[in-house]
């Protein structure tokens, strides 16, 4: 049986992968396994993101928590790195975000953080998926007052916009930023930050009506924000996704600026003021190539883990350092949040802006992004780990390997959080790059359905 969790919590199309039983479920098999140990009576916050599937599965996952004797503080729509700072701020037992993050709308997920902020070990995540699977065995409910409580507190998003505020005080006045919301769960908290600081603001996509959630806009659709940063003369634009943990830029002249760009800017500018731990960032396999080349040049350590934010903070605190992300633009800034947060990157970068006086576009020389092609092969979710059973597209990636030996490389693997396969392939030209991914993710279509 596939795994429930993936590389970012429970994930499903709303209503029929992630039903209300499966979300009551989570409640209660997660609010066990996180609070079990607490000698008081466990209170956990929940968030959503602005998807019209989030109020009913918070319903059904805040009964399951209240079921086993927790209680739940339901604070309504919020980015996913509020949610981790608000749990160690109100010294909370865990906190539980519901929303499928850049995933089309009606998709919807379930994430838990643990009382420091931080998402949890494939362990945890096991036992959680253990008690559910044995139908909580053993597990006694409580009745009467034993029973957990609801509260509700919507004020808590301007605690998350003091602390932003508070985190990089930098001073926007002058900066003229377009700001793309997603139609998300950052349509309040980044226009308030970004207003308070001075900025001169263009905010679009801030009207989410529960079903336009990155819709044809944030950070997996750039092309109108980088037309409306050269047509405003802006400075600057920046593109979150729907629950606001990652973060994608436009230069003044309407080129996109990645997260491996972002790292690159903020690393240097880190390593330059003597902020950056023992001198190193940590990216995942799919960081381009011209990061690592980067590295090399100015005396930064690059250290590589497998895909998935979560694989990047473990060893981030394993290691002792302070930064580090994925292309996609997660970016964790250590000694701030405990997790991706789109508007601390946002900040972090104006301030190197504003600090070193220079255009996004030279700032952002410091890197070479090498050509890279991304092409996603659609396949049936059960079978997306076992691509490389298949003879035919084991024979078929070997090819292709051979093929850009030396100049270049090759990564193919499963999404962690959606029903595709991943063929990244890099090199020197970008036509042929595209058209040997393109054929390779075709085949795998093919091959797998």
């Amino acid at each position: 049986m596939a795994r429930m969790f993936g590389t970012d919590g429970v994930r499903g199309i709303a209503g029929s992968e992630l039903t209300i039983e499966l979300a009551t479920k989570l409640g209660q098999a997660g609010a066990y396994v996180l609070t079990r140990e607490q000698a008081h009576q466990a209170t956990i916050i929940v968030g959503c993101d602005t998807r019209i599937s989030g109020g009913m599965l918070a319903s059904a996952l805040m009964a399951g928590i209240c079921s086993v004797g927790a209680n739940a503080i339901f604070v309504g729509v919020m980015p996913t790195p509020a949610i981790a700072y608000l749990t160690r701020k109100h010294k909370v037992d865990a906190g539980v975000v519901i929303s499928a993050s850049h995933n089309p709308m009606e998709f919807n997920g379930i994430k838990f953080f643990n009382g420091e902020g931080y998402k949890l070990s494939d362990e945890l995540e096991d036992e959680i998926e253990a008690l559910i699977r044995d139908q909580m065995k053993d597990v006694v409910l409580p009745i009467g007052s034993g029973v957990g409580r609801i509260e509700y507190r919507f004020d808590l998003r301007d605690e998350y916009v003091r602390f932003m505020e508070k985190c990089v005080p930098v001073n926007l006045k002058g900066k003229k930023i377009v700001v793309d919301c997603a139609e998300g769960a950052s349509h309040y908290t980044s226009v308030k930050t970004l207003k308070d600081l001075g900025a001169e603001l263009v905010a679009i996509h801030t009207n989410p009506d529960g079903t336009n959630i990155n819709s044809n806009c944030g950070s997996t659709h750039m092309d109108e924000l980088k037309a409306r940063v050269v047509y405003e003369k802006a400075d600057v634009g920046i593109a979150f996704d729907g629950d606001a943990d990652r973060m994608l830029a436009v230069d003044e002249k309407g080129n996109l600026i990645d997260g491996d760009q972002v790292m690159a800017i903020c690393g240097n500018y880190m390593k330059r003021k003597g902020k950056l731990k023992k001198d190193t960032i940590v990216v995942t396999v799919m960081s381009n190539l011209g990061f690592s080349l980067m590295g090399e040049r100015e005396g930064i350590h690059v250290e590589k883990t497998k895909v998935g934010d979560r694989y990047v903070l473990e060893n981030m605190r394993e290691h002792g350092y302070n930064m580090g992300g994925e292309q996609s633009g997660h970016v964790i800034f250590l000694d701030d949040n405990t997790t991706g947060d789109g508007l601390l990157s946002a900040l972090h970068l104006l301030e190197v802006m504003v600090d070193t006086g220079k255009p996004l576009s030279e700032l952002a020389s410091v890197m070479e992004v090498l050509p890279q092609a991304l092409v996603n092969a659609k396949v049936p979710n059960h079978k997306k780990e076992r691509f490389m059973e298949y003879q035919e597209i084991a024979d078929a990636i070997a090819d292709v390997e051979k093929k850009f030996n030396g100049e270049g490389r090759v990564l193919i693997r499963p999404s962690g959080t959606e029903p595709l396969v991943r063929v990244m392939i890099e090199g020197k030209d970008q036509k042929i790059i595209e058209e040997e991914a393109k054929k390779l993710a075709e085949l795998i279509t093919q091959t797998m359905l």
